[in-house]
């Protein structure tokens, strides 16, 4: 009997084995503690439980499964290599989401992998990673486990220091990073408990759930703006100050212009030039002239301010440069790429004051055709600094200082911009919120700085240096292989993004036609026309812009679609953005005829160029988000008319007439019926009454809420 007995527990316990590593065989690269083992096979009393225990022991002990510290198995890949799939790793970007769940972006893929809150493996937000993939559910989206951080996207975080009697934590002001940072009380400098501070991670323990840092800068109280603007600055990356040293270089700069230098160059003092900027412009990077030529064409130069003469390659000074790569223009200040001693005097085309430059001079006909174009180093000294209000004022009015000038370059501009239109390129006119300051930097009034003749003058002039310099080197003469160049490229938009874009403008009565390039452009360009003034007008002209691909810098030219330029650069404003001084020195050396540069160590730069350019734009919108949040602060309980700017499976979107200031009016608070979003026709449906609520219905609205922290707006609906 006893031999019978041992004998059934023998095939118990086999049977349990088979059935603990089936659980593994059907997840073979999760990681799984007993208890999650017993869930799998409906297990719940105790001595079940142990017997899962046991089984999983004995797995380990033949190697089927490991263990690691934290008590849980995995399928051991070298014993049971067929259950995971070849070549199943992708390289990928981090998106985290607030709930801990993460998607992996990545070009190997063609769409997004979904990774388990359990899977991230310590993964934070835009993190570089290798994830494996898992094999995949039908229907579902791709899964990945992240198995190994490449390289961390940042290492110093934003947020509110919780202190304790012995440590404190940070809890970081982005919803995307949710973890918090643990400190050590002797590692918080003069960090008092609710401080806004600036941590860097210096460690994340194995055994550790949180990771370790330390306060390397406290910025003060929250709700100060000068707090609150260096948050938004930091937590994207951009470093509050200039290191001493660059500090340094930058002052020690000489000013004087030497007789050689000027010698070395082409002179333009003697002719007629102006700058045209923003009123509150600090840094003037380029400036125009013009001159009657005695065959009867125009000579317009366009002259860029030569920062490559004073910023040398592999200084500290170039290098703090490079890290930056932008200028940030936040809704209160301007944080610069360059030192202001630089920036704002040195390299500034101040009127009156001789100024160096690398210029771009075209001959043209009456007709705006160009005959003759001429590249290289310069000497300026600019007539007049207009702002763009004064040049818009002198166009209408046909008078005022400079008129005649003004004109015939209002005139010039207008035929090239009509030529531009007339090959394919997009009118895109989207609205900048601005705001007025009082001194403690509260916004009192917000308008839209809108897009005149006076601002496409020279923006149409800009472009048409950007393109010829592009040209320059993209298309050398006899054939000869292009050098290593800095472009501003923009792809053709995702076929079924288009689409999307299509059908969705078409619920609204608006049509495109997708024949073409040009078709499309066309069709783009007059439904911008159309929708002007309209509610919908704010949120079509973001899907129009979601649906088109971003442009970005590339050694690999592909040309730019939205201007419908084969070639184009950036040139223009090397006070602000790197690649456009990279391109000053690029092209000086290859009119040196000195040999291309290095391909690979240039396509990195672009890479870094493209990223930068985009936190940076991030920044400027938090900023804005968080100004209209301080100037509505005032205002709960006031209402207000509002057009309806977008529809989500959280509510409706609405935007203020008068101010432009965007909030939401949640479902939940929408209490007169039970609605329900139309999401596809962009419509709030109420069950019983029929209600609806369209994109770009106006509304009347009451302001229920203001969170600063969060930059957030709520509204409550009252009524069509």
């Amino acid at each position: 009997m006893a031999k019978e007995k041992s004998s059934k527990g023998n095939s118990k316990n086999t049977g349990t084995t088979s059935l603990v590593l089936n659980v593994f065989y059907k997840h073979p690269s999760v990681a799984l503690n007993y208890k999650q083992v017993s869930k799998a096979l409906n297990i719940n009393d105790k001595s079940a439980r142990e017997l899962v225990i046991k089984q999983l022991d004995i797995l380990v002990r033949c190697n089927s499964l490991t263990e690691d510290k934290h008590g849980k198995y995995k399928l051991n890949p070298e014993k049971h290599a067929s259950y995971f799939p070849k070549n199943t790793y992708v390289v990928g970007t981090v998106d985290m989401k607030s709930t801990g769940k993460a998607y992996i972006i990545s070009s190997e893929l063609t769409e997004d992998a979904y990774v388990a809150p359990y899977n991230t493996n310590r993964a934070l937000n835009g993190d570089t990673v290798k994830i494996l993939l898992l094999p995949r559910r039908s229907g579902k989206k791709p899964e990945g486990q992240v198995v190994e951080i490449i390289k961390r996207a940042k290492e110093k975080f934003v947020g509110i220091l919780q202190v304790s009697k012995y440590y404190s934590f940070l809890i970081p002001d982005s919803h995307s990073v949710n973890v918090e940072i643990f400190i050590p009380n002797d590692k918080i400098l003069t960090a008092k408990h609710g401080d806004k501070v600036l941590v860097k991670i210096t460690e994340w323990p194995d055994n550790s759930k949180n990771p370790f840092g330390e306060v390397i800068s406290v910025l003060g109280k929250p709700g100060e703006n000068q707090v609150e603007m260096q948050s938004i600055i930091a937590e994207y990356g951009f470093p509050l100050k200039f290191p001493d040293k660059v500090e340094k270089d930058a002052a020690n700069i000489p000013l004087a212009i030497s007789k050689e230098e000027i010698k070395a160059r082409r002179d333009f003092r003697q002719i007629f030039t102006i700058t045209i900027d923003p009123e509150d412009a600090k840094d003037f990077d380029d400036a125009i002239s013009l001159q009657k030529l005695a065959n009867g064409n125009w000579e317009v130069g366009i002259h860029i301010a030569d920062v490559s003469h004073y910023v040398k390659e592999n200084t500290e000074l170039d290098q703090e440069a490079y890290e930056r790569a932008t200028s940030i223009y936040m809704a209160d200040r301007v944080v610069p790429m360059l030192p202001e001693v630089l920036s704002n005097n040195v390299c500034s085309l101040k009127p009156h004051e001789d100024k160096l430059c690398f210029s771009a001079v075209f001959e043209m006909t009456d007709g705006a055709q160009i005959v003759g174009e001429w590249f290289g180093k310069t000497i300026i000294n600019s007539n007049h600094r207009f702002n763009y209000e004064e040049v818009q004022l002198i166009i209408e009015t046909g008078q005022g200082l400079h008129c005649d000038e003004i004109a015939t370059f209002n005139r010039l501009a207008g035929i090239l911009r009509e030529k531009r239109f007339a090959n394919g390129s997009f009118a895109f006119d989207t609205e900048e919120v601005r705001f007025k300051l009082d001194e403690t930097g509260k916004p009192y009034e917000v308008f839209i700085k809108q897009q005149k003749d006076s601002n496409k003058l020279i923006e149409d002039f800009m472009l048409l240096a950007n393109r010829k310099v592009a040209e320059l080197i993209g298309r050398p003469a006899n054939n000869a292989v292009p050098k290593t160049f800095v472009y501003r490229i923009h792809d053709k938009p995702n076929p079924e993004k288009l689409h999307t874009f299509t059908q969705f403008v078409a619920k609204l009565g608006y049509k495109i036609n997708a024949k073409s390039n040009k078709a499309i452009a066309d069709s783009f360009n007059t439904l911008f026309e159309n929708i002007k003034g309209k509610g919908e007008e704010n949120m079509i002209n973001q899907l129009a812009i979601r649906t088109m691909a971003k442009a970005v810098y590339s050694t690999d030219n592909i040309g730019h679609y939205g201007l419908s330029f084969k070639y184009y650069a950036h040139f223009t404003s090397p006070i602000r953005r790197y690649p456009d001084l990279m391109v000053h020195r690029l092209l000086e050396r290859y009119m040196q005829n000195l040999p291309s540069v290095d391909q690979v160590v240039y396509a990195e730069k672009c890479k870094h160029c493209s990223e930068m350019e985009k936190l940076a734009a991030e920044a400027e919108r938090a900023s804005i988000k968080y100004k209209q949040a301080e100037f509505m602060l005032d205002k709960i309980g006031q209402t207000f008319q509002g057009k309806i700017s977008g529809v989500s499976k959280w509510g409706i979107y609405v935007e203020i007439i008068e101010n432009k200031c965007e909030g939401m009016v949640s479902i939940r608070d929408m209490e007169d019926d039970a609605y329900y979003i139309d999401e596809e026709n962009y419509v709030v449906i109420g069950q019983y009454s029929g209600k609806r609520y369209r994109l770009g219905d106006t509304v009347k609205i009451r302001v229920k809420k203001i969170s600063l922290a969060k930059k957030q707006i709520d509204y409550v609906l009252l009524g069509v």
